[in-house]
């Protein structure tokens, strides 16, 4: 049987060590990539194709959520567990929207990550039992499904994505760059996102993003 190839991505570094040496502790598991923010997993994923990306939810420039929905676009046989500090009942409809198929919390991480990874080596769904009551049966079954569901943001993909890094601090100009588009074009975004969202400064826009965990503080 092929190794069982994982992506492990996560902003610690010391995180990210202790999931290597609990994932390959398993024979047959070994971890194919390590990214630590969003971007970078979504690279690594669509480079790689690995069987199973793990992700934590609160990674710089693009957080979980987001490089979700982007791996299970790109890569569509990669399996995306969560990994996360939230209970939160919306960031679990989030990713499973998204197309991750498991949610685990991470002080539980060293009963149940290997359980989960097992369960989405097999295309089953896992999701931590004290976040699980949050999904219907429905839509536990649906999991990493496409879903005829309308995003809940009233935000396109590429607005939340400006919207994390504006919240992060970047300017205009640094939004560009990291992007690849033009200066006018990111402060368009700018405008429609802050339209959009009926905010009226910098600090209602970092709030704004703390309060629906698309940035931790």
């Amino acid at each position: 049987m092929p190794a069982l190839r994982i992506l492990i991505a996560d902003d610690h570094a010391v995180v990210r060590a202790g999931l290597r040496t609990l994932l390959e502790s398993q024979a047959g598991w070994e971890v194919c990539a390590e990214a630590s923010d969003g971007r970078e997993a979504v690279e690594k994923a669509i480079k790689l194709k690995p069987d199973i990306a793990v992700l934590d939810i609160g990674m710089p420039l693009l957080n979980g959520v987001e490089a979700a929905r982007r791996i299970h676009k790109s890569s569509p046989g990669t399996e995306v567990l969560i990994l996360t500090m939230h209970e939160s009942d919306d960031l679990v409809q989030q990713v499973v929207e998204g197309g991750a198929r498991g949610y685990i919390l991470k002080d539980d991480a060293d009963r149940v990550l290997l359980a989960a990874v097992e369960a989405l080596r097999l295309h089953k769904a896992y999701f931590s039992t004290r976040v699980s009551g949050a999904l219907t049966p429905e839509e536990l079954s649906e999991s990493g499904a496409d879903t005829a569901k309308p995003s809940r943001s009233r935000l396109t993909p590429r607005e939340r994505e400006i919207l994390q890094l504006l919240a992060e601090g970047k300017s205009n100009k640094e939004v560009a760059a990291i992007l690849g588009i033009s200066v006018n074009t990111a402060e368009a975004h700018r405008a429609n996102i802050m339209l959009k969202l009926d905010l009226h400064s910098i600090t209602e826009l970092v709030v704004y993003a703390v309060r629906n965990k698309i940035i931790r503080t």
